[in-house]
């Protein structure tokens, strides 16, 4: 067996034997009946888009904490279309591999059951806290049929890690911010703990993927990572999420909340452990690096 495969097949079976051992049932290991107390956030309040803008110091207790509650809907709504993608994505790669015995494979159909059962969660998350899904805008929708064929080799692990590492990074703040919602610290506490093993997995499937990829799928790679970059951060600032809450020009507020440098700092501390690993690998800088810019992950 060649050594790079020995070595997929070790991470493999130990993030197999983590899955065996640290796997969560939301349905029955979230209280979904638990209180909701009217004074605490449903995002870590310095997490959110408006935070330190004058239209933040302009709105009363109530009005912050009901955007907390659309921006975390916000956010689930997008964990549910790129979780329902990379399904996709890590279907299409074992069923093409057709090595049902390789503990890769295996893997990823672990993988696959724990998405679906993080999508149902977040769904149900929304459901509970009395929001409504957002859609996605339609040309997303169209391009999200077309992923899994665009995206293989070294792209489609790009796409997943920052698909994984951005929300990750925010995730492990809420947990320990006893002014959000204790719905909200149980359900990402339970997201944090399987993602790891998520992020683990894509990581060391990029790693020795690059090495082996030509000139073409490297630079594809390298694309992927900026345009999906831009992609999340469109969605963290969603105009339809400030039209739920009130505001009377949705738009205005999106420009705000994107040139807000508080916003800003949030993205790149989200960022901060994806971008440096793309840099190793070299996936950073050249043309894409504008569009980076434009994300606001980077400076």
């Amino acid at each position: 067996m060649a050594r790079g495969t020995l070595d997929r097949e070790q991470v493999a079976a130990r993030l197999l034997d983590a899955s065996a051992k640290h796997s969560f049932d939301p349905v029955h290991e979230v209280d979904w009946d638990q209180p909701q107390p009217a004074d605490l956030f449903y995002a870590v309040p310095e997490h959110l888009s408006l935070y330190g803008t004058p239209l933040w110091e302009r709105m009363t207790p109530e009005q912050r904490i009901e955007l907390s509650r659309q921006e975390i809907c916000n956010i689930m709504s997008m964990g549910i279309w790129f979780e329902t993608i990379l399904m996709r994505m890590l279907l299409k790669m074992a069923y093409e591999r057709h090595r049902p015995e390789s503990r890769h494979v295996q893997y990823a159909y672990t993988e696959v059951g724990d998405e679906c059962r993080h999508s149902l969660m977040f769904i149900r998350m929304i459901e509970t806290v009395g929001a409504r899904p957002y859609r996605r805008p339609g040309y997303l929708n169209t391009l999200g049929r077309y992923v899994p064929v665009l995206l293989q080799g070294a792209p489609m692990w790009v796409g997943t890690l920052m698909g994984e590492e951005i929300v990750d990074v925010m995730q492990r703040e809420m947990i320990k911010d006893e002014r959000v919602q204790p719905l909200v610290r149980q359900v990402s506490k339970i997201h944090v703990i399987e993602e790891t093993r998520h992020v683990s997995y894509a990581r060391e499937a990029l790693a020795r993927r690059l090495p082996r990829a030509g000139r073409l799928e490297r630079e594809h790679a390298r694309l992927v990572a900026a345009e999906s970059a831009v992609v999340v951060g469109e969605f963290m600032a969603n105009p339809a999420v400030y039209k739920r809450v009130g505001i009377a020009d949705p738009e205005a507020a999106r420009r705000m909340a994107k040139g807000n440098p508080h916003h800003l700092e949030v993205k790149r501390r989200a960022a901060a452990k994806v971008v440096p690993f793309f840099e190793e690998l070299g996936l950073m800088g050249g043309p894409t690096l504008k569009r980076w810019q434009r994300s606001g992950f980077v400076g």
